[in-house]
């Protein structure tokens, strides 16, 4: 089944207001930087995400919450956007806090057709409050629910016209569990191959998971660097 879009725009014309995503990328890497674009041009808002963290304030999730479609945000981490800083003390904006770990193992679980489960991470804190607890040989455990979404939205380095998509190093991070997790699944691929050009031990994420596939376009192809770090020498050059 040749899974692919024409354009991102196509790609997600259906995502209505309202609806949940879940979204890859940690930082800045791996981040589906062009359907996000795409999506701002679309115009859905009242959107719940859930997204280890909301991009930066000119760039990735950033550029949606600065226009003012999110209305909920599951992450957890959020410490590079002052945007979302003053829109969660406005009020403007729900948010949920999750540990990093229990972020992941909900959207694989979510994925797995796992509806919850137990992990020690958590206990005792804020993010206990009103859920479940048992004690399994002798230490306290939270029950926390799988998460999925309506739409998932990913970004991978290779990817076939079935679906089945390559990451590239630490790119990969959330964007495996994120597809995973999504109802209707869009992958963006830096490039596109033919069904069969990719080795079965290469891929990472097989295409059942995936619903739509859509090609990088050349002109976005680049990547933002989030924080650059550089030695200073004694002569004062960097």
């Amino acid at each position: 089944m040749d899974k692919t879009a024409s354009s991102p725009s196509q790609a997600v014309a259906d995502i209505p207001s309202g609806a949940t995503l879940a979204v890859g990328g940690f930082g800045l890497c791996g981040i589906p930087s062009t359907l996000i674009s795409a999506l701002l041009d679309q115009g859905a808002s009242n959107l719940a995400v859930v997204s280890n963290n909301c991009g930066v304030d000119d760039w990735g999730l950033g550029l949606l919450l600065a226009a003012g479609r999110i209305a909920k945000m599951t992450s957890s981490y959020v410490g590079e956007n002052k945007e979302f800083a003053r829109q969660y003390l406005a009020g403007e904006l729900e948010v949920e806090l999750l540990p990093q770990g229990t972020l992941a193992e909900s959207l694989r679980a979510g994925g797995m057709g796992i509806p919850a489960y137990y992990t020690p991470a958590g206990v005792g804190t804020l993010i206990a409050d009103g859920k479940e607890t048992r004690v399994i040989d002798g230490r306290e455990y939270l029950l926390e629910p799988a998460i999925t979404a309506d739409f998932a939205l990913v970004r991978a380095a290779k990817g076939d016209r079935h679906g089945n998509l390559v990451f590239h190093a630490s790119a990969r991070n959330f964007n495996p569990v994120v597809a995973m997790a999504g109802r209707v699944t869009l992958a963006e691929v830096e490039e596109l191959v033919e069904p069969g050009a990719l080795d079965p031990d290469e891929i990472h994420l097989p295409g059942v998971f995936v619903q739509r596939v859509v090609a990088v376009p050349a002109d976005q192809r680049a990547k933002r660097i989030e924080k650059r770090t550089v030695t200073v020498t004694e002569n004062g050059t960097a």
